[in-house]
């Protein structure tokens, strides 16, 4: 046993003596936990994101652009490159990118952008503009739904000032539980991480003032695809 295992069952095992349980109860709270993670009731669904996949696609690009994310949508994947390049043109910045390694995103053919420097892996302090890959899109709020995976590292979409964010377009849901219901259809069970995205980072604690990039990126690109499967 590792010396964090060894704390995580030092700090469980003061838990259960501070809140000890009679069996019946122990075995009723197991029963519960069981029966919200592998039989899930949907919550609240609103009704403003229950509107087909062109205007599920065009509410997320309005709820997107309202909180400053850049919406960009294109036919294919091969598009991806170059306006990944233009993007860096646009804001002033470096022709470098590290981008998540990801099968999707390594067969989009970069090689058509020459000055584009890049590199596969995980984001480190020096990048200055990640790429990555979402899972799905919610409609009703504008937001990215990103699932951690070895090829798809976390620090991605978070760590790099600038956050260039493929999406699917078939991936657009209207709300956060059919987003929900999708990925444990396609996986059985989350993954270690997800994540919601809403816009930039940003905070308004600095006199009362809205800044961008206080706990993480300062702008955020979302590559609206139309050529990628939603499986």
């Amino acid at each position: 046993m590792s010396d964090n295992e060894r704390r995580r069952a030092a700090i469980l095992g003061r838990l259960r003596d501070v809140y000890r349980r009679s069996p019946e109860d122990e075995a009723a709270a197991i029963a519960t936990v069981e029966q919200r993670v592998f039989h899930p009731a949907p919550n609240l669904i609103p009704a403003r994101g229950q509107l087909d996949l062109e205007g599920r696609i065009e509410l997320f690009t309005t709820m997107a652009r309202n909180v400053q994310a850049e919406v960009e949508r294109l036919p294919r994947l091969a598009d991806v490159p170059a306006a990944t390049s233009a993007f860096l043109r646009r804001h002033n910045l470096p022709q470098k990118l590290v981008v998540a390694p990801d099968p999707v995103l390594q067969g989009a053919g970069f090689a058509s952008q020459p000055l584009l420097r890049l590199r596969f892996g995980d984001a480190d302090q020096h990048d200055g503009a990640g790429l990555t890959l979402a899972f799905a899109g919610i409609a009703e709020t504008g937001t990215l739904m990103l699932c951690s995976a070895a090829e798809r590292p976390t620090l991605l979409a978070f760590l790099p000032e600038n956050s260039l964010i493929v999406l699917p377009s078939a991936r657009v849901f209207g709300a956060y539980e059919q987003a929900w219901q999708e990925l444990r259809r396609e996986q059985g069970r989350p993954p270690r991480s997800v994540n919601f995205i809403t816009g930039p980072s940003r905070t308004g604690d600095i006199a009362q003032r809205l800044e961008l990039g206080a706990h993480g990126p300062r702008r955020l690109a979302i590559l609206l695809v139309d050529d990628l499967q939603a499986g």
